[in-house]
């Protein structure tokens, strides 16, 4: 017996021994193959410096050959020069130094499209629509945004001199002065009450402090007796920093309930997330919007109360992103943005939707198909799935954009007018009770030129190849073509009857934009409460304890 024992642990060891070796084997060899390939990639770069026939710039290219490494690997590891840590820096944090403004380019230009609300642009006078002419002494006529943006941008205390070209109005060339500050710009970019009694908070990011600004909002709506439910909006947030999105969630959960695992490389490398507050409420009926732009840390909080069973999800399925990044510093002050692990939410799945360690022949990836995907268990026992985001409780269907209202968007006819309007009107009724009247609906439509107008005359353009088809096959006799000139005039388009026949789509878009130049973004926010099909589908759960209490109960 003793020498079968010790048969068996001479087996043991001798078996370790070997996978130790393989190991080391193994790590050797990947010594030697990055020190090989590094020393062709030194070598071939000395070459063309020496006989390439024109000169190379050496950052530009390393730069271009070091994204083009890192976008063969995922979308979000990535390299950042010193130069370009302010933008990253502003990502996570919420803050830098500048103006605070949205800007915008088109037809060769840039433009203000929001200044935000006592910000220093708003302070100085810059409205949305002004088109930048010059920054101090320079011309910005031609320049793309992101070299706007960055001249905007500088110390707090440091003061600029802007020129701006203002439409519709006497005097439209118009100088400030503006003194940069500190721009913080806040997570929860809006919360109050809606549809009578649901407490509503919109996420915009998960930034330093944004899960303190979440509980500020939640106590405060807590505060107001008639509050009987809570929506978080995370609707086109993409998320950010992970231990912000561990707080949000407690504060709906028992302190100490996980959230998330992560894992990286190795067994060693899984790390548990709990939380480790006290929870403002653990009761009260929750629902959560999201939307394909929610993503990751959105997906964090959204899943995670899911699986908990603690909050009905509302809206469309999340983006899909179970992947969580890490930064480590560089030489000469550079960043290396690296995926280090995956995360799995308290059911235990993995909603990461591509598989990017997997590619086609061609270097593309695709989404894991739902016939792929795994079953998981909610903590009472309902079934949710992996591998492709958040599905929610409840899908909202929003109205599909038709091609004209695309056009009004895409073109800024809406955008436009809605500067002209607030050039000759002082006032307008508060958000929330502002409405498009007849006259401003008229207006708008004669605002509109129709030689300028692109229209995708989808109807007239499908009618015109069938013409050409039918000729080409012999079909067009003289009586066909008598039908096809018939239906080309009953499909001939009128766009004042096609404006008015998409008015109520119009309105929203209309209302939106000339709101945001009286009220900023937060009278967008109430604005658009008022069409949303989100908010009201979600109130609707939420006032209803038997609908609410069904969708968080397991499927019989």
């Amino acid at each position: 017996m003793e020498r079968t024992k010790t048969h068996f642990k001479s087996v043991v060891v001798a078996l370790a021994a070997v996978v130790f070796f393989s190991a080391s084997c193994f790590a050797k060899n990947q010594k030697i193959q990055i020190a090989r390939n590094l020393d062709i990639f030194n070598s071939l770069y000395k070459e063309l410096q020496v006989f390439y026939v024109d000169s190379i710039d050496a950052e530009k290219s390393i730069t271009t050959a070091i994204n083009a490494m890192l976008n063969d690997i995922d979308p979000y590891t990535e390299y950042i020069p010193a130069n370009e840590q302010d933008d990253f820096k502003a990502m996570t944090t919420g803050e830098y130094g500048g103006i605070g403004s949205f800007i915008m380019e088109r037809d060769g230009n840039v433009f203000v499209s929001e200044p935000y609300e006592n910000s220093p642009a708003h302070k100085a006078g810059l409205k949305a629509g002004d088109r930048f002419l010059k920054i101090n002494s320079d011309s910005v006529v031609g320049w793309r945004s992101s070299k706007v943006s960055e001249h905007l941008k500088g110390q707090a205390g440091t003061e600029l001199t802007v020129v701006v070209d203002r439409p519709y109005v006497a005097d439209s060339i118009i100088t400030v002065k503006i003194v940069r500050e500190k721009i913080q710009r806040p997570a929860v970019t809006y919360y109050g009450v809606t549809q009578g009694d649901v407490g509503y908070i919109v996420l915009s990011s998960f930034t330093t402090g944004s899960a303190k600004e979440v509980k500020n909002a939640l106590e405060e709506l807590k505060k107001d007796t008639s509050v009987k439910s809570i929506v978080l909006d995370l609707r086109g947030n993409g998320g950010g920093l992970l231990e912000e999105a561990v707080k949000i969630v407690g504060l709906f959960v028992p302190k100490n309930t996980e959230v998330l695992r992560t894992r990286g490389k190795g067994h060693l490398s899984e790390k548990v997330y709990k939380t480790t507050s006290s929870p403002v409420d653990t009761k009260i009926p929750l629902a959560v919007l999201v939307d394909g732009g929610s993503a990751s840390s959105s997906e964090i909080v959204a899943g995670a109360l899911q699986d908990l069973d603690r909050a009905v999800i509302v809206g469309n399925r999340s983006f899909g992103k179970g992947l969580v990044q890490s930064t480590r510093q560089l030489p000469y002050d550079a960043l290396l943005k690296v995926t280090i692990a995956k995360y799995y939410i308290p059911s235990g799945r993995l909603i990461q939707a591509i598989d990017y360690s997997h590619r086609n022949e061609d270097g593309s990836v695709a989404c894991t198909p739902d016939s792929l995907t795994s079953v998981f268990k909610t903590k009472h026992g309902r079934e949710v799935r992996d591998g492709g985001g958040i599905t929610p409780d409840s899908v909202v269907t929003y109205p599909e954009v038709n091609r004209l209202t695309y056009n009004i968007v895409r073109d800024h006819w809406a955008f436009d007018y809605a500067t002209r309007f607030a050039a000759t009107t002082p006032s307008i009724a508060p958000a929330g009770e502002f409405v498009i009247t007849d006259s401003i609906f008229d207006d708008f439509k004669k605002f509109i030129d129709p030689a300028k107008f692109e229209y995708d005359k989808v109807c007239e353009i499908m009618l015109q190849k069938l013409r050409e088809q039918a000729e080409t096959e012999g079909y067009m006799t003289d009586s066909i073509k008598a039908q096809f000139d018939i239906l080309d005039g009953m499909l001939k388009h009128n766009l004042n009857k096609d404006i008015d026949n998409s008015r109520a789509e119009i309105e929203a878009i209309l209302s939106d934009e000339i709101v945001a130049r009286y009220y900023y973004q937060q009278g967008q926010i109430i604005d658009f409460l008022r069409y949303d099909p989100g908010i009201k589908i979600a109130a609707g759960i939420l006032q209803n304890d038997k609908a609410y209490r069904k969708l968080l109960s397991p499927k019989k």
